[in-house]
């Protein structure tokens, strides 16, 4: 079995007047290549600041990060990870074609493949429809549909995805679930944190949970999930413990 994601022993503190301020605490875990993990917790637990030291948004206070085997921040490794913030920014005044073109440069990718990954990635996320419409015009769903097209325009063979379920309806939740599905039919690893743990109950193969900085369980779902219990019940059995 072969490691997509390692990371051992990852903390990131926090300095000020005040003192230091430790948001993640010596977090270790794996993830298989190919599976969908699902990364859990409640409000202010570190999710989104262990992904940005992930994709080198944030600096390690201390510990190592690797993906497949190599560091996480060396130009080769980048070049194979797809990234999706909580909450995308966009040039606004841009069309998502203009966007999407923009970032495919960014990339070094040839006009040819630029303009085929742009039209094959806005008709997958459900915006080839409004390709030439403003950015600013887009509902939150449809900068949610953006973000994920962008994430996958260099052809990642690694994904992380910060909430990327927030703001959608309940029909734009479907189309994700889909969109996820096939990027794992794919060969794709996916990593993902989100609050709606049906979901993820539906997509993950493995989840971690982190409470307060601290990673308080990980592992394949049907090992986790005993019985007849939902992934929510034990979520807030496991989670309301620690309180």
């Amino acid at each position: 079995m072969q490691i997509a994601l390692s990371i051992r022993n990852l903390s990131k503190e926090y300095t000020n007047f005040g003192g230091s301020h430790r948001v993640v605490s010596n977090l270790t875990l794996s993830v298989p290549r190919g599976e969908v993990f699902g990364f859990l917790g409640p409000n202010g637990a570190g999710k989104t600041t262990t992904i940005k030291m992930i994709v080198g948004l944030a600096f390690p206070t201390r510990g190592t990060i690797e993906i497949f085997g190599e560091p996480s921040n060396t130009r080769t490794v980048r070049a194979r990870v797809g990234f999706m913030s909580e909450n995308p920014y966009f040039y606004s005044y841009l069309t998502a074609q203009e966007f999407m073109l923009f970032s495919a440069s960014l990339l070094n990718l040839s006009s040819i493949i630029a303009h085929e990954r742009t039209a094959s990635l806005l008709n997958m996320v459900g915006l080839s429809g409004a390709a030439d419409q403003q950015i600013r015009t887009f509902s939150k769903g449809m900068n949610q549909r953006l973000g994920f097209a962008q994430a996958l325009l260099g052809d990642p063979e690694i994904v992380f995805l910060d909430e990327p379920l927030d703001g959608l309806d309940p029909l734009g939740r479907v189309d994700f679930k889909r969109m996820i599905q096939a990027l794992k039919k794919e060969g794709k690893t996916i990593f993902f944190n989100s609050h709606i743990l049906s979901d993820v109950q539906e997509l993950c193969d493995s989840i971690g949970i982190i409470h307060k900085g601290k990673l308080v369980e990980s592992g394949p779902l049907t090992r986790i999930l005993k019985g007849r219990e939902s992934l929510e019940e034990h979520f807030i059995r496991v989670v309301g413990a620690k309180k």
